[in-house]
């Protein structure tokens, strides 16, 4: 998911998703383009120096001289214009977090925000000539189709993904319940692309689950960085001390993220007071912001911890995660996690557009950025399609074995 900024900021996910966190007190800006007339609204703020006379000449020439090319297609208004062009400003950045959503899509991410929507189910992200899988999430439709993190997807409904935007996937992929969608995937050591039908429905999202296994140990699985999962997680952690277990797996695998809030509120129960748990780092030299531990450290040094780990582990479970290795606190098992660790600030343009825009950068404790390398495992085990259809799971069973050594 991508973090986006309110006080403290949350985490959102990327598509069709699921809710993964997102930020939504909005940071109200100036327009700089009159949502009536679709001209430069002079207002405070305006850049100096920018020679704005290609984009009237190039809008003037539009207005005289274009003509479709069919009689059929749609006839572009004034307004449309304007969204083209802050659509295309974002786009210029080349940042795939950075987005501008006329109303349809505003609406659309607002939907998701509030965890309202009917779809197929995952976390997807538009980069490099495809749409890649973040992660399914836990008993979607997407997971039972068979679809992994790190799955590109090329076509949609036999239309190519090459050039697609984020938001337009969500569009195409996202439906009414009981609809079906056509995604044809590129699979790592898969040689043919392979054709998935997804059947679409409303999506449930799931946030914990507890489990106590042979050995002393006690597993709590966490499907996402939610707004109550503070407290369900709290209750988990009830459960574990109330269990006299004191050998803990945490599971992060296929957490595409959430609110940044409850990754600092979990990451309290294992870390002293003051002890960071991730820096905000700005550009421009501006002075980085340090997110440290509320101290409710309630375990002693007895506790044995092991989070797992996946390429589907994102933004706020990297945050977690992150912060507990470099602390100390936790041996991580599982593969590299996604690498999503950037902040985007959610803006009102007007009263029915908004642009999501990228202003900071995650950085672990010791300083190691997020989105430019993940989260490297302590022990890598990778669960591959093989594994998993035979039943195993060798990153859980590693986990156990190192909790129940010695």
């Amino acid at each position: 998911m991508e973090f986006l900024k309110k006080h403290s900021a949350l985490v959102a996910l990327g598509l069709v998703i699921a809710f993964g966190s997102y930020a939504v007190g909005l940071h109200h800006g100036k327009g700089a383009l009159s949502a009536a007339a679709g001209v430069m609204n002079p207002t405070e703020g305006e850049p100096s120096g920018i020679d704005f006379a290609p984009f009237w000449k190039a809008w003037n020439l539009i207005n005289e001289k274009y003509i479709p090319a069919s009689t059929t297609a749609p006839k572009a208004t004034d307004q449309d214009k304007v969204y083209g062009a802050i659509g295309g400003l974002a786009s210029s950045l080349g940042d795939p977090y950075t987005v501008f959503f006329p109303p349809v899509q505003s609406e659309i991410f607002a939907s998701d925000i509030r965890g309202n929507f009917e779809g197929v189910g995952m976390e997807v992200l538009a980069q490099n000539g495809a749409v890649t899988v973040i992660a399914p999430l836990k008993g979607s439709p997407a997971e039972a189709a068979g679809i992994k993190a790190g799955d590109k997807i090329i076509r949609i409904d036999g239309d190519s993904a090459a050039s697609i935007s984020t938001e337009d996937a969500v569009k195409k992929i996202r439906g009414k319940e009981g609809t079906s969608v056509g995604l044809t995937i590129i699979r790592n050591g898969v040689k043919d692309p392979i054709e998935v039908s997804v059947r679409r429905a409303v999506i449930d999202l799931p946030v914990i689950k507890t489990e106590k296994l042979a050995g002393g140990v006690f597993k709590i699985d966490l499907y996402s960085f939610s707004e109550n999962s503070p407290n369900l997680f709290r209750g988990a952690l009830r459960e574990f001390v109330e269990s006299g277990d004191d050998k803990l797996i945490l599971d992060l695998r296929g957490n595409p993220g959430g609110y940044l809030e409850a990754a600092i509120d979990m990451a309290s129960w294992f870390l002293p007071s003051s002890k960071v748990v991730v820096r905000e780092d700005f550009a421009g030299g501006m002075p980085q912001t340090v997110y440290r531990s509320r101290g409710y450290d309630i375990f002693n040094d007895n506790l044995k911890l092991v989070i797992l780990i996946d390429k589907g582990s994102a933004s706020a479970s990297e945050i977690l995660a992150g912060a507990l290795k470099e602390q100390g606190k936790a041996t991580l098992v599982g593969e590299t996690t996604f690498g999503k660790g950037s902040v985007q600030e959610l803006v009102d343009l007007t009263s029915d557009t908004s642009l999501k825009i990228t202003v900071a950068r995650w950085l672990t404790p010791n300083g190691l950025s997020i989105s430019e390398k993940g989260i490297a495992p302590d022990f890598k085990v990778e669960y591959t399609a093989a594994t998993k259809a035979a039943g195993k799971d060798p990153a859980l069973d590693k986990a156990v074995e190192i909790l129940t050594k010695g």
